[in-house]
């Protein structure tokens, strides 16, 4: 059985982008059919949308095909899903399609903590990277920045009077940070006397987490933006009615902040392809996807658009189909993205990852934890999509791993393909990219969602848990009973539902790796995110604030005095 691992060297990602040449983006645009009236440059290399361009977008409609890609359960670190986003639509115009790829923005939680950058990696990157990767167009900062002025003003309402009766222990509008801050999960605000109003407790969130990037994601336009906005719920009363945002009079201030923000971002990929980097929020939390706005824009002037879902298809995959796909945006087909060390962790049974470990060759681990990926391709096909696997190869992984799951793909009739787009960028995903043409071109997809919105909240839960996890049954806490009765009541029962677990097991323990099974899903607490348009469902433990590890990537992150930025990934 051979072992020999690929032969290949990549330089680091920081150096492949800063010796690539670049177009113009007047140059990019053009390949959308967009001329430089239609964009607003930020420097040489990247622009907005301008608002006519997008208006215009929306009235010409979907010309192209819409192509999801996903993933299995990951490791911490991710198995490459916008690596093989942008070396697939690199391959497809390699094949003389005209295509876009749309991912999200990185958030500085995760560029600063444990997994890095979000613009690809290798040959197959968004660029200009360190600014995609750092402040960008201010998209973030202007949520960061609207989301605590809703705090501000909530807070400054009950101090001068509480004219709504606002019951201050049912305030639920935390703040929000772009940074991973643990310390600030909990906090105690209004201490030091009258003037600083009543003492409560809050905490804050990632900015990834808060509902108004779930706003500007799902926003149509921007007089839908203000209506999302206006509706988000902040708090109750004493009477235990909703407080919203119209209600403290925040909604046309916020939507002022929100107004640029919510114009598409347009870069390119190495190889030139134009890129949409818009939005970010995260899968395990909020529905993982980038903009519709985007996809709209894409869809309209391309025959080809490639997008991204957050974490495993349990997560960003059933929420683009289940909550994105009813605005509109039904993908042809779904891309797998499937990893040797990924398998094997699940093969292993390990967790927490150990990475040493899964860089050791083992393709009897990789075989053994092929039914995480088999329910994934599952899944998927049971949402009435046809499904490619794409194999992210990294330069240790061995032929005889590799082999093993093109093996296992082939005997249940799976197409699939090794990608070493990071590697050799288009190149290296053109078989993937001919692959993905030939299921789209197929016409199978029939999109079958996994509940309809007059299902009870109980019921659609259920179905996401049984049909898309694989439990055998819910439970709900007691908080939780409270809650649907409640969200029954205030009419938010006919919501799509937006459950937030684990990214890393197919259940709500992080440490079930595989497909368990005979497990139960608990719901600990259920809100409305009333403007984002879906209602969230805790499950476990997972946190809208993550924490900083023992050695954060912000240590290996400096800038010379030249302004060159060394130690991004």
């Amino acid at each position: 059985m051979t072992h020999e691992t690929a032969d290949f060297e990549v330089p680091s990602d920081e150096e492949i982008a800063r010796t690539a040449t670049l177009d113009d983006i007047e140059t990019v645009a053009a390949r959308l059919g967009l001329g430089p009236d239609d964009i607003e440059p930020y420097g040489s290399n990247k622009a907005k949308l301008r608002q006519e361009a997008v208006d215009a977008a929306r009235e010409r409609g979907r010309n192209g095909s819409l192509v999801l890609v996903t993933g299995i359960t990951p490791t911490p670190k991710g198995e490459g899903k916008t690596v093989i986003s942008v070396g697939l639509a690199q391959g497809l115009a390699r094949l003389g399609e005209d295509v876009a790829v749309a991912v999200r923005e990185p958030s500085l939680g995760p560029v600063f903590g444990i997994k890095g950058g979000a613009a690809g990696g290798g040959y197959s990157q968004v660029l200009p990277m360190e600014d995609i990767n750092l402040h960008f167009t201010g998209d973030i900062h202007a949520l960061t920045a609207a989301h605590n002025l809703i705090s501000a003003m909530l807070d400054a309402h009950v101090h001068h009077g509480n004219d709504l009766e606002i019951d201050v222990d049912q305030i639920t509008w935390r703040r929000s940070l772009d940074v991973n801050d643990r310390a600030l999960r909990e906090t105690v605000v209004g201490l030091g006397g009258s003037a600083n109003g009543p003492p409560r407790e809050d905490g804050f969130g990632i900015t990834a987490a808060s509902e108004l990037m779930a706003v500007l994601c799902l926003a149509s336009d921007l007089a839908d933006l203000k209506r999302r906005v206006a509706r988000i719920v902040v708090a109750t009363d004493r009477d235990g009615t909703p407080v919203t945002v119209d209600d403290i009079g925040a909604t046309g201030a916020v939507s002022a902040l929100l107004r640029d923000a919510l114009r598409p971002n347009l870069v390119q990929t190495l190889e030139g392809v134009p890129a949409f980097v818009h939005g970010g929020p995260f899968a395990n939390i909020a529905h993982g996807t980038n903009t519709l706005v985007a996809d709209e824009v894409g869809l309209a002037h391309t025959d080809y658009l490639v997008t991204e879902a957050g974490f495993g298809a349990d997560l960003g995959a059933e929420k683009f189909l289940d909550i994105v796909s009813r605005e509109g945006a039904a993908p042809e087909a779904v891309v797998v993205v499937a990893t040797v060390r990924g398998l094997k962790r699940h093969g292993l049974d390990m967790w927490p990852a150990n990475f040493d470990v899964l860089a050791t060759p083992n393709p009897d681990a990789v075989r053994d934890g092929l039914p995480n990926l088999f329910h994934h391709v599952s899944v998927l096909r049971d949402f009435g999509l046809p499904v490619v696997v794409a194999v992210n190869r990294f330069p240790d992984d061995t032929d005889a791993e590799v082999a093993a799951i093109l093996d296992a793909c082939a005997t249940r009739e799976i197409p699939a393909s090794v990608s070493t787009a990071h590697a050799e960028g288009g190149r290296g995903a053109e078989e993937l990219a001919e692959l993905v043409r030939q299921q789209v071109s197929s016409g199978r997809a029939d999109l079958q969602l996994t509940y309809d919105l007059d299902d009870s909240l109980r019921e659609k839960i259920t179905a996401v848990a049984t049909h898309v996890y694989g439990a055998n049954d819910v439970t709900f806490s007691k908080q939780a009973e409270k809650d649907l009765n409640r969200l029954v009541e205030h009419g938010f029962d006919s919501l799509p539902v937006c459950l937030s677990k684990t990214p890393y097991s197919l259940s709500d323990d992080a440490s079930k790796t595989g497909v368990p099974t005979d497990w139960t899903l608990h719901v600990r607490e259920l809100y409305p995110a009333a403007g984002a348009g879906f209602v969230v469902a805790l499950t476990g433990d997972v946190m809208t604030m993550p924490g900083l590890p023992a050695r954060p990537a912000a240590v290996d992150i400096d800038v010379d005095d030249d302004g060159t930025i060394h130690g991004l990934f």
